[in-house]
């Protein structure tokens, strides 16, 4: 996640290149107590000289300093690192909702690129990256050894060029090769719909456009249903979306909540933790009470969880599917001197009953695993309706007395709705569950 900061940073670090002696005594002194900054700072300036004056090629002595500068950052977590001046652009471009690329959300684990999710719409997700997948070559290359930064790097490039990817992925037995067009990515923040009664909001990043997004979305859903008098509830699809701005992820859980803490944020110093109470920023409750289900999965991460804990400890949703991706730090984003920036880990944030998800990740209320489809299986088409049978088909049945016409026509049109739900599970199973909760819910509801 990204918390725009800014901040003054720089500052020259001299380099003093000594000759070094071998003393007895004075070695055995030495080690009996940790090196100062001075002295590291001194061992870096000699180890930069050897290396400028003796390594076996010559060396840009820019990019040894910004690997050295990018080392350091990178051994902390690995959420913290440099971002030279074309990097810090892309990120600023990638904010405002449109950038170029694959399409996915990586970090970095056992030395390999794990995605965390692909996103909707991108050549990424279309060419079939799940979130879990890990990638370890790209072009032929591996990516073993390299920095997050430096996979990103061999990732990147023209739009409309082609590269080829080879991915482990969790059951299947060999690595294979996957080949995807690199193109301009274009996030709609929010994508709305409605299925039956429910409003649903596919919230694919929480970017600068993601609370207008979802408002706008979800005010003109309900006018489209007659008003909120005819919507059961809304699901707030939060699957394989891997984060983005806090400020987004208090709006939107704001936009549901009518009191309370969001979320909390606390630093080293205790004197630098924030509090993101209810009412700040959105007032009111947009759906009015109405039952929201949160759907989140192993890609959901960061913002989205912030989204998934708050209105769960708040009881306001019912989350659904399996557990979040559970990276629970805040990132800083300082510019320096040069264009370029620094992303630094600043603080942890915790969920309003206190809780850190750092590495635990948020626990649904009900745990739904979508079914994965087996690609090389045969789709079996059957139509179960060929000797479907009912007494409306017999031969010189009776009429049913006890509706009128109208009536018999609306039960008819809520049957449709619910074979069209049944439809969906084999699309989405996840989402048809939580439809179908909203569904139980609303039958236990007082009558209008």
């Amino acid at each position: 996640m990204k918390k725009f900061l800014m901040a003054a940073a720089g500052g020259a670090v001299a380099s003093v290149v000594a000759t070094t002696q071998f003393v007895g005594p004075l070695l055995a002194q030495e080690t009996s107590r940790a090196p100062s900054v001075y002295e590291q700072l001194d061992l870096f300036g000699d180890i930069f000289e050897r290396i400028r004056a003796q390594y076996v090629e010559e060396v840009d002595e820019s990019d040894l300093i910004e690997a050295a500068i990018n080392g350091m950052l990178t051994s902390l977590d690995p959420h913290s690192s440099y971002l030279p001046p074309d990097d810090a652009a892309d990120m600023r471009v990638q904010t405002r909702g449109e950038f170029g690329g694959l399409g996915i959300e990586v970090t970095q684990e056992e030395g390999f690129v794990k995605v965390v999710s692909p996103i909707d719409g991108t050549p990424a997700e279309d060419a079939g990256i799940e979130s879990g997948d890990f990638i370890t070559h790209v072009d032929g290359e591996s990516v073993l050894g390299l920095t997050l930064d430096q996979a990103v790097d061999m990732m990147r490039g023209p739009v409309g060029s082609e590269i080829v990817i080879t991915v482990v992925r969790e059951g299947e037995d060999e690595p294979f090769d996957v080949s995807i067009i690199r193109d301009t990515i274009k996030l709609t923040a929010v994508r709305t719909r409605t299925e039956g009664d429910t409003v649903v909001l596919r919230v694919t990043t929480f970017n600068e456009q993601t609370f207008p997004n979802m408002r706008d979305g979800l005010e003109e859903q309900i006018e489209a249903l007659g008003g909120l008098d005819h919507v059961n509830g809304v699901v707030l699809d939060l699957r394989n979306n891997p984060g983005g701005l806090l400020n987004q992820a208090i709006m939107v859980s704001d936009a549901f909540l009518e009191a309370g803490e969001i979320v909390s944020t606390r630093g080293r110093d205790p004197a630098d933790g924030d509090r993101y109470n209810s009412e700040t920023l959105v007032p009111g409750d947009l759906v009015e009470g109405k039952p929201i289900v949160v759907l989140i999965n192993g890609g959901s991460a960061s913002a989205s969880e912030i989204v998934a804990g708050a209105l769960q400890d708040h009881r306001r949703a019912i989350v659904v599917g399996t557990k979040s991706f559970g990276k629970g730090s805040v990132q800083t984003v300082m510019p320096l001197r040069g264009d370029g920036a620094m992303r630094l880990t600043t603080a942890r944030y915790y969920t309003p009953s206190g809780r850190s998800i750092q590495a635990l990740g948020v626990s649904p209320d009900i745990v739904v695993a979508q079914p994965r489809r087996d690609p090389n299986a045969e789709e079996e088409e059957e139509d179960t309706g060929l000797f479907s049978r009912s007494e409306a088909d017999l031969r010189g049945s009776l009429d049913n007395d006890s509706l009128t016409e109208d009536e018999i026509k609306q039960i008819e049109a809520d049957r449709e709705k619910a074979e069209q739900a049944a439809a969906l599970r084999e699309e989405d199973y996840q989402l048809a569950y939580a439809i179908d909760i909203l569904k139980g819910l609303s039958a236990l509801g007082p009558k209008n």
